[in-house]
């Protein structure tokens, strides 16, 4: 029986993640790279993040820090921060890697991993999904997944505050 991996594992710097990501390609696996704040996860999340994992051998995971949040979503996010969604997102079975970004934006990890396929949420056309053309460049793929209607952290945020 597998004994599953420690979290700790799973949360690494971008030079760590380089090295795994060079032996899975090395080894002919495909690694599959998104991105986001991922600040409550929700049904919606788990879904797509299992759906990136099923398209490659590895999942890499780039989480906004904690001011990447702020400057996107405005001053009362994150709710959770930086550490405790690490900690949350490695514990899923699906993901193998998370980084994390303090840009606006994950392209210098993106430039830096250079995953095989780049995904994003069906909210994002590919022609707008950051990284894109740099992916496609080195003979990668990107690629918008379906959006599962009806899961959003905004929406839980905002039934919560009905409900106090």
């Amino acid at each position: 029986m597998n004994k599953p991996r420690k979290l700790s594992s799973k949360i690494c710097s971008n030079q760590l993640a380089i090295r795994r990501i060079r032996a899975t390609q090395k080894n002919g696996g495909r690694v599959v790279f998104t991105n986001g704040c991922f600040d409550l996860l929700h049904e919606g999340h788990v879904t797509y993040l299992e759906r990136a994992r099923s398209l490659g051998d590895l999942l890499v995971v780039a989480l906004n820090t904690d001011s990447s949040v702020r400057r996107l979503k405005g001053p009362t996010r994150p709710i959770n921060r930086l550490k405790s969604r690490q900690k949350v997102i490695a514990a899923l079975e699906s993901v193998d890697i998370v980084v994390s970004f303090s840009e606006s934006t994950p392209l210098k990890s993106i430039c830096a991993l250079r995953p095989d396929l780049l995904v994003k949420g069906g909210d994002w056309k590919v022609s707008q999904i950051v990284g894109s053309n740099e992916v496609i460049s080195w003979g990668g793929k990107a690629r918008s997944l379906s959006f599962v209607e009806g899961h959003s952290s905004t929406r839980l945020i905002a039934k919560a505050k009905i409900s106090r």
